[in-house]
């Protein structure tokens, strides 16, 4: 097994692509291994030392770390996505919980968010490692969460407030503003 890595434009987290299917479907981010009990290949990784977070996407893994080393970091990395590939083990056992906190939006605001963030937004952010989720609209006001490399990105602030804003201002009048959440 070959496993690829790229890195991201935050310097805090690496990709790793393992060149076969991470997730079916949907994404999952990980930031302490208490967190991280449906993923049996997440809790081995925080169980290297320096790994602060993992994200799951559909074909790579995104490992952010505390500050350490790469050139460290990254041997015990690749070996324990090996072991875990190798030994046939599962990459999940059960299903995320997720969090959208929707109140009395207009379902058809709602949907557009969700067809413009799914069509042009998450796929480019996949690209860098990361993803982006929903979580509610209010009072013109987008709710976002950046995951995976694009959480605590240096750059992050300028993808949602001049990339996805203005995206979302532009195809839906009723947006006002986007704003992150932890």
């Amino acid at each position: 097994m070959f496993i690829q890595t790229e890195q991201t434009p935050n310097p805090a987290t690496l990709k790793f692509i393992p060149g076969e299917v991470v997730l079916d479907s949907g994404t999952m981010f990980f930031e302490s291994k208490d967190a991280a009990g449906i993923s049996p290949l997440a809790e081995v990784l925080f169980d290297v030392e320096g790994v602060s977070a993992v994200f799951l996407g559909s074909d790579f893994i995104t490992v952010e770390n505390d500050g350490a080393d790469w050139n460290v970091l990254k041997p015990s990395i690749l070996g324990v996505i090996m072991e875990h590939y190798t030994a046939g083990l599962p990459i999940v056992t059960g299903e995320a919980t997720v969090e959208v906190a929707d109140d009395d939006a207009d379902p058809e605001i709602v949907a557009q968010i969700m067809e413009l963030l799914d069509t042009r937004v998450r796929p480019a952010v996949a690209r860098d490692g990361g993803d982006i989720t929903y979580h509610g609209f209010k009072d013109g006001v987008v709710y976002l969460r950046m995951q995976g490399a694009c959480s605590g990105c240096p750059s992050s602030t300028a993808t949602l407030k001049h990339g996805i804003q203005n995206l979302l201002k532009h195809y839906i009048p009723e947006v006002e503003s986007v704003e992150p959440i932890e």
